[in-house]
This record gives C-alpha cells, structure tokens and sequence, in this order.
C-alpha cells in the first residue's frame, strides 16, 4: 500500500461551546486516521453525525444493512439511530466527521436525500472536494467564535444540499409556511410575555391542534419546546453579556417565578444560571 501524506498526528477533535442556537448547533468536530479494524458502536446518537471519507475505506452498519464506503463518500446517523461502523483491515479511512442540530438540520438533510433509511452521501459530481474542505475548516478553526463556526456549519449543511447526488427538489413554498413563519414572528416578539401556545396558534390564525401539527412537522420540534428554546438562547445572551440579577433575566424571558426559571435553564444546559454565567461570562 502506497505511503500517504497524512497530518503528523492521526486524531483532532473538538467539543463546540455550548450555546443554544435554534437554526443550528454544533456540538463536536473533528477528524481521525483510523488504524485498522477500529470501530464504533453499536451506539446511538442524540443528534444528527455526518462523516465523509477523505481516503481509505470503511463499512457502515445500520437499520439491518451494511454499506462499504470509500473516497469522497459520507454518512449520516440520525438521533436515536442504532449504528456501528469500523475501518478497513488493508485500507482503514481518514474521516472528518461534525455532529449537529437545529431546527434546519432535518430539513437540511431531508433535501440531501439523506435519512435513517438512506444513510450514504454520495456526490452527484466525482472528485467534488468542497465538503471536505468546509468540514476541515471547521475543525481549523476552533478557536473561532460560536456565532462563526455556526454560520461555517450553515454553509456547510447548504453544500451537502447541493452536491449531493440524492438532494431532491426543493418545493415552492406551501401556505403552511407563511403560517409557520407567522407564528414564529409572534414568538420572537412576545417571548418575554406569559404567552400560551393558542395564543400562538391564534396569531398564526389555525387552531392549536392543527398548529401544533403542521409546526412539528415543519420544524421537528413542539410549539412548547421551541419557544423554551428560544427564551433559554435568550437568556444565555444575558448571562453572559450583563450582570442582571438572575431574577430580572427570568422577568425578562418570560418567567415571573425565578425557581421556574432556573428549573428549566439546568434542564436545557445542565447547569444553573448562575454556574452558566461564572463560566461563560464575558468581562467588558
């Protein structure tokens, strides 16, 4: 086997930073030259994993079927999917691999034609490069802000979009979405009021059974824990960026109980207002 030129060390991984964002997140990055035979799992993901094939060769093992994959290839694990994967015995692959989530990730991903059902990204153009690029460049580039990894995710996510040999069309927009879009409008401008989620279904003009359908389908997400999501973002911002007491935080995302307050901001980042601004606050 011919010698290739590969980085010094055979392992880089990063653990993003822990912001909540409600379009993307990253949680971890990296990239490995695996030995021979090294394997992962059976393991299951909380969120999506995308890796893609710099060199060498591999297999997939998931939802009952074994992929072999080589150069230039992907594949996506989604959240709660059983998988196992492992290394070429002669020819073991060089990956880089990004684990994210988000409101647009399956949206994202279900345009690449990609699911638990159909894991293998394939590029619809042989020697396409790009991916591999935008993944190294997130890992280079680590030590960047949240806000710039994130959008490099968000590029990322668009490419795999559009070079993938399976992306499937993207519809023209449904009424649904100016719903949506409405309703998402009224969050973004009441989330510091005790808003219910009829209040947002009646702002978006639908009733709360039919609304809370189409927004779960359309963002893979309830009405409740979007809008928990978002206020908690919020709240995150202020943490880190003020020195408001932790009660006048809660009043001003929408909490009139402090203990409620608190209650949900550990449940969302394991740890309590105050043990999130001690870590992440920035000193102006």
């Amino acid at each position: 086997m011919a010698k290739r030129n590969y980085p010094d060390n055979k392992y880089r991984f990063y653990i993003a930073q822990d912001d909540l964002f409600i379009d993307l997140n990253l949680y971890q990055f990296g990239w490995e030259h695996c030995e021979p035979l090294h394997q992962f799992g059976p393991a299951v993901r909380n969120h999506f994993l995308f890796h893609y094939i710099i060199d060498g060769k591999g297999k997939l093992d998931t939802s009952g079927h074994t992929y072999s994959l080589g150069p230039g290839q992907g594949f996506l694990l989604c959240p709660g999917q059983i998988s196992s994967y492992f290394a070429d015995p002669d020819d073991p692959w060089y990956y880089t691999w990004i684990e994210f989530d988000g409101l647009r990730a399956r949206q994202s991903m279900t345009l690449a034609g990609l699911s638990e059902q159909q894991p293998v990204y394939s590029p619809a153009v042989k020697d396409n490069m790009s991916i591999k690029d935008y993944m190294l460049k997130i890992v280079e580039e680590a030590d960047r802000s949240t806000m710039h990894l994130t959008g490099l995710g968000m590029v990322l996510l668009d490419e795999i979009v559009r070079t993938s040999k399976t992306s499937v069309p993207y519809e023209k927009k449904k009424l649904r979405d100016f719903y949506m879009r409405e309703a998402i409008n009224f969050i973004q401008e009441k989330y510091n009021t005790d808003i219910s989620v009829e209040e947002i279904a009646d702002s978006s003009g639908l009733n709360r059974s039919y609304f809370s359908r189409i927004f779960k389908e359309t963002f893979n997400v309830s009405p409740q824990r979007f809008l928990l999501q978002y206020r908690m973002n919020k709240a995150s911002e202020l943490l880190k960026q003020t020195m408001l007491s932790i009660g006048e935080i809660a009043s001003m995302v929408g909490y009139e109980n402090q203990l409620h307050f608190s209650r949900a901001f550990h449940n969302t980042f394991g740890v309590s207002p105050s043990g999130y601004r001690d870590a992440h606050h920035i000193s102006k």
